[in-house]
């Protein structure tokens, strides 16, 4: 059987949106005040935190003192909607067994089993449950709509090529749809009923389907569905051989990224409509001038060429200013420009100086490995070994700060701000740094507390961490201690501090370093490659991350880098 692009998949219900089902949950967390785990569990489900509702549902669970059966059904349920969320069906499907029949919402979890079994595969099955809800009356008080029901029926008999089956079904759901006035779940409707038709070779019953998915992706914002109904429209054209019709889907497909085409669409009808207003205007103007042109034709004309005279100096000064400021925009641009171009030279010159230093010591070192194989001098080799790794690595951070920053200039890097565990990032960061500090034998410790949480970039984060993590190494004495804490004392933002006891700096480094620039500066030790493009980095995405940088220090004492990310995400 083959489907096209907007499958034939099951409606789900929506969780927890029934307001019923949330007044219950309400009611159980009143009735339940003193077992906080049910109440964090609740609450985080509602909020579809699926995470925080598997861990306080299994600390319910846990509790031997809580013998309540309605307590126990209700941790199952959320247990099994959250792993059904996270696509772990197979975990969703043992939770939502252990639920009793005594459920207050019982068809929910038969409706849940359904669609699981439905994903799975297993059809027949899937069949069983629904059946058994569509046979309840109909104003049994589902939590959720029957069309849900009956569209999952038709399209499990479509997957059992039942069609006879399937089209009643389908049918049937999608005019309880119609009536509901529910866009996206309509959608999903006249989707199963065109791939009905469509892989019984019905074309002309199921196209009109697809013409009417598509035209209703055309009200919803879900940027997937209006792809996918372009895209099945082309397939459909295609097959019909229809090249040019399905040529202009299958553009719209490709543009549909960018919301130009609606922009375009809006801004013709607006400028139809403007078009429009001043023919009528014009239409009356004529008429009034045809009127009046016997009576006052000589103070017409003085009027009108005072009209024109002042729309000409209008236009002469707003044309004048118009230049005015696109040569100030111009020269900005070129001010900025220039600006780039040098940096852009200057990050060229020191890094280039920088791998052609790295490539000679690999190139002499190999000389040098040469002969020790020669004289088999291991602990010669040992040495060249551990010098070429060294540098090999600082190369490679060097090459990785650089495609960084180059992304970073032309905003070309994705960026998704979240709430992320500190804590499990830091450990998975300076895990890929375990064989450095062991060569140093440093010692690092992580204390920060695992449930601490910021709102930033997860991958942005990673790179300050690892330029973070780089430089304490780097100007660490042997046998040192790196470490990493957090102050979270404000509201607003949290304090990550790494920590070394190595070299330190003195004030004008320290100050030189927090000057607000983009220009780069060759550190002053040689022994390896060191740009200072990784700290511009770090820089620049703590600002774009919305955080703060600092730093404390002392010369021969070591070095406390503190860089403040927000807690949560800012209003407006």
């Amino acid at each position: 059987m083959v489907f096209l692009h907007i499958t034939c998949s099951f409606l789900t219900e929506k969780q927890p949106n029934e307001s019923y089902f949330n007044i219950e949950i309400k009611k159980k967390i009143e009735a339940f005040a003193s077992e906080t785990d049910f109440n964090k569990a609740s609450l985080y489900f509602m909020e579809k935190n699926w995470d925080s509702t598997l861990v306080y549902s299994t600390k319910q669970l846990s509790n031997v003192t809580s013998n309540n059966k309605a307590l126990v059904d209700y941790c199952y349920y959320y247990r099994g909607i959250s792993f059904k969320q996270k696509k772990l069906l197979k975990e969703a499907k043992n939770e939502l067994n252990k639920i009793s029949s005594n459920f207050l919402f019982y068809q929910k979890v038969r409706l849940s089993l359904g669609e699981i079994l439905l994903a799975q595969n297993e059809f027949k099955k899937a069949i069983d449950y629904f059946e058994k809800i569509e046979k309840l009356p109909d104003d049994y008080d589902f939590g959720f709509k029957r069309s849900v029901v009956l569209h999952n029926l038709g399209i499990s008999y479509l997957h059992l090529e039942q069609f006879d089956k399937a089209e009643k079904y389908l049918l049937k759901s999608s005019e309880l749809q119609l009536f509901d006035k529910d866009t996206i779940v309509l959608i999903g409707s006249y989707s199963g009923i065109a791939n009905l038709y469509y892989s019984q070779y019905k074309d002309d019953l199921a196209i009109p389907y697809f013409k009417k998915v598509y035209q209703l992706s055309k009200k919803i914002d879900d940027f997937e569905i209006k792809r996918k109904a372009a895209l099945n429209m082309a397939v459909v054209e295609e097959n019909r051989k229809n090249y040019l019709l399905a040529l202009a889907y299958r553009k719209e497909f490709e543009t549909w990224k960018d919301s130009l085409n609606d922009q375009n669409k809006v801004w013709a009808i607006a400028q139809f409509e403007k078009k429009h207003a001043i023919n009528q205007k014009q239409k009356e103007i004529t008429l009034l001038e045809l009127e009046n042109k016997h009576k006052a034709e000589e103070r017409n004309w003085l009027f009108y060429s005072c009209i024109s005279l002042l729309l000409l100096l209008g236009i002469g000064a707003y044309s004048y200013n118009q230049k005015i400021k696109s040569n100030r925009i111009i020269l900005a641009q070129k001010t900025e420009l220039n600006k780039l171009n040098a940096t852009k030279d200057k990050l060229f010159s020191v890094v280039s100086h920088d791998l052609r230093s790295s490539v000679n010591a690999l190139k002499n070192s190999n000389v040098k490995l040469s002969e020790s194989l020669k004289t088999k001098d291991i602990e010669k080799l040992n040495t060249l070994l551990k010098e070429n790794s060294t540098i090999a690595n600082s190369t490679y951070n060097l090459l990785d700060n650089l495609l960084h920053w180059a992304l970073l200039q032309t905003r070309q890097p994705y960026f998704n701000k979240e709430l992320l565990h500190l804590f499990f990032i830091a450990e998975q960061v300076a895990y890929n740094y375990k064989a450095l500090m062991v060569d140093k034998n440093l010692c690092f410790e992580n204390k920060i507390s695992k449930s601490d949480r910021v709102y930033a970039d997860q991958e942005s984060l990673k790179i300050i961490l690892r330029n973070l993590f780089d430089n304490a190494i780097k100007f660490s004495n042997q046998d040192g201690l790196i470490t990493l804490y957090g102050l979270n004392k404000n509201e607003s933002y949290y304090n990550l501090i790494i920590e070394d006891t190595g070299l330190g700096m003195d004030e004008v480094t320290r100050q030189e370093l927090l000057k607000e620039t983009i220009w780069l500066s060759k550190k002053k030790n040689e022994d390896g490659i060191g740009t200072g493009l990784g700290l511009q980095l770090c820089k620049s995405m703590i600002k774009k991350n919305g955080g703060r940088f600092m730093i404390e220090s002392e010369k021969h004492v070591g070095t406390k880098i503190i860089v403040s990310l927000q807690k949560h995400q800012k209003n407006g």
